[in-house]
Parts: structure tokens; sequence; C-alpha cells
């Protein structure tokens, strides 16, 4: 393994006062400074390997942080984290204590809008832009949108404002062909049309030659669109919406970019520039697979290998594992299912499924709220759809839920992956809301397995519920229960006795079964696996109140509003003595799972402690 290259530059203002002569270097060298710190500590990294260009373009052009840079999704953001001081903490990123896994304003004053989801950028660019313009300040704003944030309502309605403003907010579309998942869609397919076509190189040429000798900048802007037009028409979208479209530029040739930004600076209208990138930049194994290099652990940087484990037992399937297996499953045997996922195939284990149902497969792109009505569409003809989302993400989509699934009580099932603590990827997204804002919506099934089987069977539950049903269930493994490959379902609003005993019954609900059973084992107290959120089983909780002296509630969703609550609105009336754990009313850092759970109290240590205290008031 090679010794880590330094990298010297420690901030834009350094970089600013490097020679244009030397920048394709400083690329050079920051693309091994990024390859050789990830892969000690791992994190997001192809997507950063293709922006290295741009990202140096971008601090070189603009006079950041006076001038603002707002990044879509940051899974790009890393070669600007370096650049801009953080450098040497960057093989800190997404651990406890370290380095934030996107931009965060509390971090750097150049992060300028924390982000986490996707297509953000451009609507908080023009907000930043009407407020500097409202006191006078000339300071640009750049928004950078990839391809895949591009295919978001949002990202249409902040250009669509945008063009009604004739704000002069630059946009950047760094188009690598690749969000996470393959992007879909009209407007990848249109893009893709533009860059295979016989223009494309003569596009590539002829903005080369317009940057030679330029003429003034306004003949300039005006020469280029006619260019443009003239040849392959690619912008026509964009300047429909009253934004003026710049490219396709080639987005690693730094000196380019650099003489573009440059002119582009001193335009007073809204304009985009298309540049083409390549994911994985610079390394031939993120190249080849840019998927399996999105997120990386450690590896090595010489061959892009990773560690072998050791030898082990035969590890447990994840929890979309287990969905991946049952959603293909239940196709088979049932083809009212349809599989709906907003560009997270991979994530939530679709794969399979496209390859074998593609004509009941559909990868949305990166629009939760068109994924979730899709499905109430398909559920008014007759279809049961499933929605196979992140926790986090379906938030996006909750007017949505609400309005087009839940008051028409159609059946779709939402299955909620990364649902509670999730880790490294930090507070953006944590899936610690949706008990709080799923139980309070009429006629929506919710359901918290605490094992692989019960997940399985509790989707099957849900499928042929005549009506919404949303199951959700932790990131990754869960306790090792053995799952059977059958279409068993679960009693609707039944709660499950997992152990009598004395004094306190622990009432857990999903992720954290297995550390209430630890501590209910240890201290011979009661225990159920509540399952259901809604409906409650209301005669388990009555019965646990008139034979223990205390309940106590465990779920991973926060307090405020989660099941615990669910459990005390019940007992109201009572004089029951309830204890509510869950996650705190507060947004967690990134750490390890299981690192935020302990420092939440849900972890077997945390519950033990905090029954214990309970009991002696």
């Amino acid at each position: 393994m090679t010794k880590p290259a330094p990298f010297q530059i420690n901030s834009p203002d350094e970089l600013r006062r490097r020679p244009k002569s030397e920048l394709p270097d400083v690329c050079k060298k920051l693309r091994r400074y990024l390859i050789d710190h990830i892969s000690v500590g791992g994190g997001h990294f192809a997507a950063g390997l293709g922006a290295i260009e741009l990202t140096v373009a971008l601090h070189y052009v603009f006079n950041t942080p006076d001038d603002i840079l707002v990044w879509d999704v940051g899974h790009q953001s890393y070669p600007h984290k370096i650049l801009t001081g953080r450098g040497e903490r960057i093989q800190s990123i997404r651990t406890q204590g370290g380095l934030a896994p996107f931009p965060a304003r509390e971090e750097s004053e150049y992060d300028s809008f924390g982000v986490g989801h996707s297509s953000t950028s451009i609507s908080a660019a023009v907000g930043m832009t009407m407020a500097l313009r409202a006191r006078g300040s000339k300071r640009k704003v750049v928004a950078v949108a990839g391809d895949g944030g591009i295919t978001a309502g949002m990202a249409y309605e902040a250009m669509n404002h945008l063009g009604d403003l004739k704000s002069d907010v630059i946009i950047v579309l760094n188009d690598n062909k690749m969000s996470i998942s393959p992007n879909v869609g009209a407007m990848t397919s249109y893009l893709t049309r533009i860059l295979s076509s016989g223009a494309y190189n003569a596009v590539l040429e002829g903005g080369r030659r317009l940057l030679k000798p330029l003429p003034p900048i306004g003949e300039f802007a005006k020469r280029t669109q006619e260019h443009l037009k003239g040849m392959i028409v690619p912008g026509t979208l964009f300047e429909e919406l009253g934004i003026n479209y710049f490219g396709p530029v080639d987005g690693h040739d730094v000196g380019l970019l650099i003489k573009t930004l440059d002119n582009l600076k001193s335009l007073k209208s809204p304009c985009l520039l298309h540049i083409v990138t390549e994911k994985g930049k610079g390394y031939d194994p993120a190249e080849n697979d840019p998927v399996k290099y999105h997120a990386v652990g450690e590896f090595d940087p010489d061959t892009g290998l990773r560690p072998k484990p050791a030898a082990a037992k035969p590890s447990p399937p994840t929890y979309s594992d287990v969905f991946g297996r049952w959603v293909c499953d239940m196709a088979e045997r049932d083809d009212r299912l349809f599989a709906i996922t907003p560009a997270m195939r991979e994530g939530s284990n679709l794969i399979e499924f496209e390859q074998r149902f593609p004509d009941r497969y559909s990868d949305v792109g990166i629009a939760e709220q068109h994924a979730v009505t899709l499905a109430a569409g398909l559920a008014c003809e007759g279809a049961h759809p499933v929605v196979a989302i992140y926790s986090t993400f379906l938030q996006r989509a909750y007017d949505q839920l609400i309005h087009d699934v839940a008051i028409q009580n159609l059946p779709v099932l939402f299955a909620l992956d990364r649902a509670g603590v999730v880790g490294p990827d930090g507070r953006t997204h944590a899936g610690m809301f949706d008990l709080s804002y799923l139980r309070c919506v009429p006629n929506l099934l919710v359901m918290t397995p605490g094992d692989e089987n019960t997940a399985r069977r509790m989707l099957t539950t849900g499928h042929l519920h005549d009506g919404p049903a949303a199951v959700r269930y932790p990131r990754g493994k869960g306790p090792g229960a053995e799952v059977r490959l059958d279409f068993e379902t679960v009693p609707v609003g039944r709660a499950e006795l997992v152990r009598e005993g004395r004094s306190v019954m622990l009432m857990a609900f999903g992720g954290p079964l297995s550390a209430a059973r630890e501590v209910a084992d240890k201290h011979d107290f009661g225990l159920l696996d509540m399952r259901f959120v809604k409906p409650l089983d209301a005669a388990a909780i009555d019965d646990a109140v008139a034979r223990y002296d205390a309940i106590v509630t465990v779920e991973d969703n926060v307090r405020m509003g989660g099941a615990g609550g669910a459990v005390c609105e019940h007992l109201a009336r009572t004089e029951a003595r309830v204890l509510c754990l869950g996650l705190p009313d507060r947004f967690q850092e990134h750490a390890s799972r299981e690192e935020l759970l302990a420092e939440a109290g849900l972890d077997a240590a945390g519950i033990e402690r905090d029954v214990l205290e309970f009991m002696k008031r």
C-alpha cells in the first residue's frame, strides 16, 4: 500500500493564489489525497472523485465564502471539505465526533446550507439570492445539482420560480449519468440523447472556440445560446423556464471550467451550466463500478480490494434482504403486486425483483411524492403496490400519503427501511419520526417487527390488508431469527407475550425488542412484543396494568408523539405508572447505530438503568 500523499492547500484563498497552470496538478493531488484517506476510514467516494475539477474551479473563480456555494445531496462535497481546511480530519468523516457526512452550517463557514436529501440546492440558492439582493448585496450564489437531483419535481419548482424572478443564480448541473441507482425517466433520457448524439463533440469544440478571444459577455451569451440551439437544442427546457443554458462542457477540464464560470459570473440573469463528468473519475475500480464505490468502508487504495473478513458463522440476513426475498416470493404468488422505489433500488434490495418482474417494477427517480401517488393510482385499479422507501424519505411525501392514499383507504403497503437510528449518515437520514407521523393518520395500519421472521409475516399482513399499511424496520441485521419462507400473517392489532415476570412489564416496539428481552430475562420482568402501534392491543395493555406495578414502553422513535405516547393516551384515565423510553427530543449526530442507541439509552444497559431508577421513585 502506498504512503498517503500530502495535500498542502488548506483554504480557497491559498488555492486562488496558485497560477492557473498549476491547477491540473492540484486536481491530481486532491484526487490522490481523497483516494488514500477515504480508503482508511471509508465514506462516500465515487461522487467526490467525479467532482474534483468542478470543486477546484468553483473555489478558484468565486470568492468563497463571501460568494456562496450550495451543494445538493452532499455526496460530492468531500473535495470541498478538504479544500476548506478540513483535509486533516477527512478520515474521521461519518464517525462519532468526526466530520459531518454532508455539508453542515455549524461545521464551516463554507458550508452555506445543511443538506442530506436531494434536490434542495436550487430552492435554497434562490432564497439566499432574494435575501442578499433585498439588502443590496452583490454576492454570487451557485447551486451545484447532480443529475440525480434534477429528477425531482422540487428542482423544477425552484427553476420555474427562478426564471420568473430573473435573479442571477448560477446552476451547475453535474451530469455524471448516475445517482446512487442508475438514473431513470424522460429527463435522463433527454440528457443521454444529447450526449450520445454526433453533435456532442462539436458542441464541446464550439464552446472551446467561443472561449478563445472572447467578445463582450453579452455577445458571448447570445452567441453561445444561438450556437447551442442551432446545433442540438439541449437547453430548450431550461430556456423555456427563463434560464440561460450553457453546455455541455467537459467537467474534467479544469481550465475550461474556470474560463466558462468566469464568464458566467458576470451575467445578470439566471443561467445553467451543464457539465459532463464521470463518477469515480481517476480511480479505475470506482469508474468501473460506481454503485459499489458510491460509499465504501476500508479498502486498499492500490487495488480497490477490501480486507477479507475473518472466518465467522454465516451472517443472518439484513432486514433489507428479508424484504427483497419476500417481495419476489409474493410477486410470484400474487400478480397484483407492483414494486415502486424512489431511486433506492440497491438500498431497498429490489435488484432481483426488477430482473424478474420488470413490468411490475418502477424506479421513479428521486421523486418520493410521485412514488406515493403513483401507488395510489395503481391501487385504484386493483393493484396492491408496495412502496419501498427509507423512513426519512417518506417524510417528503407525507401529504401524498394522507391525501392520495389514506383518505381513499387504498391498499398500498409502505416498506419503511432505515427506521430509527441509521448511523453514519447522520441526522438527515435518521428515521426517528415515522411512528409519530404515521400513527395519527386514519385508516393506516402501522407495524413494528422485532425480528426478521416477524418482518416477513408483517409484510404479508400488510400486502393482504384491504387498506394502507406500513411496516417499519431498522437498517442492517436483526437478532438472527430464522426466517420461514411461508406466507403466514400476524393477527392485526395483537401483541405477543414473550415472557411473564414480576413488577415491571416492558412493552417493546420493533428494533429494541432484543435489548428489552435481555433486561427482562436478567430482572425477571414481563415482556410484550407490541408489534402494532396502530391499532394498539388495548386488551394486552389493560391486562398488564392490572397485574404489574409499572409499565415501560421502549421504541426507537422519538418519545414525543410516538408509540409510548399512544400507550399513555390509552391509559390517560387510569393511575398506571408508565415510563416511556425512546429517542431524545434532539437531532443526534453521526455515529454507528450501536453508539447512537447507547447514547439514547436504548441498549440493554441504558434500558436497565432507566427502569431501575424509575422503580426507586
